[in-house]
């Protein structure tokens, strides 16, 4: 007896070779809520958005996939985040959907249909299966909240069959969709243009998104200040990282990009985000963070602040020349100005006061021309640039209608002045070696004035001193 339990275990039984186990699970479920929700105006948005892109490619057919969640480590997948255009198209983060627009301008969307208990993808399927998973909504569900319509992504093929016109994708985004449709990369470049294109110029519910972010950030913000106590205590700047991850996750999405959090010597590092360094009493810590919202726009906001509440003498001397460029950065942020003139302006600012501290020895025409910039050293990134549903918006637009072109009203934008003073930098004194200073703000473009989204963080040192000492414990 006790052998033949021996080998009863040593064989495998799969549930769903089992007809006792598949007759079972098919019956007696309740009712689900697969619903949809979505914040008010979504789908009206979206509509225009196809609408400017069918007006802006007119005649061509258009497909674009959501993509699919990325490999983390063998069966295990990072979380999914759909492709910004995509979105931006439909307000749908479906996994694997596919978005058809004809050449008329009519658009469906190509979803996977949810299994059934009696289908063996419900119990079966770890990755996808309701069972495993939790609820999903359905081509119905999308369809009612989307205002549009929705077909079995089995139906896919069908639809993008033909040549005529040459339907315009963006391979590489979903595999199946690369399949089924012959575009080249340089099709893929011109789709991706259009939109980054229109999306320069947001529209009132896109600006009210990009509100919600920075409201939700500015909250994370003080949540980090609040916690620098414990930082110092042994946490690190993984603790404040993680303090900022749980305001992201709780009032969004998550982070809209991989926070900076670098107390010390990391200040000066431009992209310092491993995170892993100890916070000090005496360090200034530069935060660079956003909070995504659930319809995926971000903010991008820096603030550097004194651990303890004071900068020192040092620390105050390049905030103050930071504060003194971000001022000269905003005044240049209006409609008709080129785009280059708020970092133009910040740069002068910072130029005058490297040149006044004996950093930077030449001119100041010499120093901004295209043959000198030797003030790079020190602030070698961008000053700026348009913020969305990418923290670095719109990328693929042509220089001619970005870095080249003039502000419009509509534009989101972020201005982050900074100066970057590295420890072994031995062109800089040593009580400046170490240190590393931005200011980034979030504003909007407005016919009559510019609308600073992220003012309630100050800016001026006596402000960031008293704003961390209330913000304690």
């Amino acid at each position: 007896m006790g052998e033949d339990r021996t080998e009863e275990q040593r064989k495998s039984y799969r549930p769903i070779d089992a007809k006792g186990f598949r007759d079972a699970i098919a019956r007696n479920w309740g009712p689900v809520d697969r619903s949809v929700v979505l914040p008010e105006g979504l789908a009206e948005a979206a509509a225009e958005h196809r609408r400017k892109l069918s007006t802006a490619l007119p005649g061509r057919r258009i497909a674009l996939g959501a993509g699919q969640a990325p490999v983390r480590s063998n069966d295990t997948d990072y979380r999914f985040r759909a492709d910004s255009d995509f979105v931006w198209l439909t307000g749908c983060q479906a996994e694997g959907a596919v978005l058809v627009i004809s050449a008329d301008g009519d658009a469906t969307l190509y979803l996977r249909e949810t299994a059934g208990p009696d289908e063996a993808d419900y119990f079966a399927n770890a990755r996808d299966g309701e069972l495993w998973i939790g609820p999903v909504p359905g081509l119905k569900d999308w369809s009612e909240a989307l205002q549009i319509a929705c077909r079995p992504i089995e139906e896919l093929p069908a639809a993008v069959r033909g040549a005529v016109p040459a339907m315009l994708s963006v391979p590489g985004v979903e595999p199946m969709l690369d399949a089924l449709v012959r575009t080249s990369r340089i099709d893929g470049d011109i789709l991706r243009q259009s939109i980054s294109e229109l999306r320069r110029i947001k529209d009132d519910w896109e600006l009210d998104q990009l509100r919600e972010a920075v409201e939700a950030s500015v909250q994370g913000f003080a949540d980090v200040a609040r916690e620098l106590p414990e930082a110092i205590r042994g946490g690190g700047e993984r603790w404040l990282e993680g303090t900022f991850d749980r305001r992201a996750r709780t009032a969004g999405n998550g982070v809209g990009y991989a926070s900076i959090v670098a107390a010390g010597n990391h200040a000066p590092v431009l992209h310092w985000v491993r995170n892993d360094g100890a916070v000090r009493e005496g360090d200034v810590i530069l935060l660079d963070a956003g909070v995504e919202t659930r319809t995926l726009y971000t903010a991008d906001v820096t603030r550097t602040f004194p651990a303890t509440g004071e900068f020192t003498t040092a620390q105050r001397q390049v905030y103050d020349l930071v504060h003194k460029a971000q001022l000269a950065a905003l005044a240049a942020v209006t409609p008709g100005a080129p785009y280059r003139a708020f970092q133009y302006e910040a740069m002068r600012v910072l130029v005058e006061g490297l040149r006044d501290w004996g950093i930077v020895d030449v001119s100041l025409d010499e120093a901004l021309g295209p043959d000198g910039q030797q003030h790079r050293r020190y602030v070698v990134c961008g000053l700026g640039h348009f913020i969305g549903l990418d923290v670095h918006d719109c990328d693929a637009a042509r220089p001619e209608t970005y870095f080249a072109a003039d502000l419009e009203v509509g534009m989101a934008l972020a201005v982050e002045p900074g100066l970057y003073f590295h420890p072994h930098d031995e062109t800089v004194p040593p009580e400046l070696r170490g240190i590393g200073i931005r200011i980034e703000d979030n504003v909007v473009v407005h016919s009559d004035r510019l609308e600073i989204l992220t003012e309630p963080l100050p800016i001026t040192a006596d402000g960031v001193e008293q704003w961390v000492k209330t913000q304690r414990p």
